[in-house]
């Protein structure tokens, strides 16, 4: 895979910050930001458009949006999460061109996370293509995997719904290990598939790191042929909605290990560590639930 570049999804403003308990400051969660564009990150998930009762980190997104968007959009591909039409609404308007609609295989984490069985949700997805036609539209699919309700994730139907979101017009599937359950036979298996039957699809992976393999399943679905990977600074996050499932696969930690394979991704990382120490001053210690699971920091 030398000389291959992969396109590293920086989550950490969005999924990275949802977990934490005490509110983040909006001039930390912008500094955070501001470092991660100058370490050469180019696409940024900056904030999800969730009902605040719910997940209350997210209160400030439309403020920390305007404050992306208007310094960035130009340099930056900057989008945001909703899980439903009204969330899709409030991002059109803060001037978002591209969101991405969360859904997961697994209908008891659907209806632990919005409320909705998954079969519900895929006729809001449909609603909001319908409505947003020139707007870039990416499906998130939660729990593509395994699921800490249900336990290992039926591949038929993760491929059903990749079959609807495919005739809703979706324009990116991101496969996301939501309980870090995934291992890496598993995850060729369903990468290498829906590449193959899917050639028209771009898709990304976002793999957490519960056990301890969110590297190697990241390295495993790049094998296969993923050009785009998620991933948070300094491993920050979990979702609220799947008890024990840890933070994300670690920004850094992914970009050392795909520069020492020789695999671009455009990114400055001593500028990324820099963005990493920062968050891990001002942010760390706050965090509710888990350990902050970057092994880079402690090594470089």
């Amino acid at each position: 895979m030398q000389g291959k570049h992969i396109t590293i999804s920086e989550v950490g403003p969005r999924d990275g910050f949802q977990n934490v308990k005490e509110l983040i400051p909006f001039e930390v969660k912008t500094k955070i930001i501001d470092l991660l564009v100058d370490a050469g990150v180019s696409r940024i998930q900056a904030a999800s458009f969730v009902n605040p009762k719910y997940v209350p980190q997210m209160a400030d997104s439309a403020k920390v949006s305007e404050y992306a968007l208007s310094k960035y959009k130009n340099r930056v591909d900057l989008f945001a999460l909703v899980p439903n039409m009204r969330g899709a609404d409030a991002a059109v308007s803060c001037g978002y061109e591209e969101i991405t609609f969360v859904l997961s295989a697994s209908d008891t984490h659907n209806k632990e996370n919005t409320g909705k069985t998954t079969s519900q949700a895929l006729e809001e997805l449909k609603l909001i293509r319908n409505k947003y036609k020139n707007i870039k539209l990416d499906l998130d699919i939660s729990t593509a995997f395994h699921c800490v309700f249900e336990g290992e994730t039926d591949e038929e139907k993760l491929f059903h719904i990749i079959s609807r979101a495919s005739d809703i017009g979706v324009d990116c599937i991101d496969l996301c290990d939501t309980t870090g359950g995934a291992y890496p036979k598993k995850v060729k298996r369903v990468v290498s598939r829906a590449l193959e039957e899917y050639k028209n699809m771009d898709f990304e992976v976002h793999m957490h790191d519960t056990w301890n393999m969110g590297m190697l399943n990241t390295y495993e679905a790049i094998s296969c042929g993923i050009t785009s990977a998620q991933a948070a600074l300094s491993g920050l996050g979990g979702c609220p909605f799947a008890p024990g499932a840890a933070g994300n696969t670690a920004t850094e930690d992914l970009v050392f290990m795909l520069m020492r394979e020789g695999i671009e991704t455009g990114i400055d990382f001593e500028k990324l560590m820099d963005a990493s120490q920062y968050q891990m001053r001002n942010i760390n210690g706050n965090f509710s639930g888990h350990q902050i699971a970057s092994r880079t920091e402690k090594c470089v």
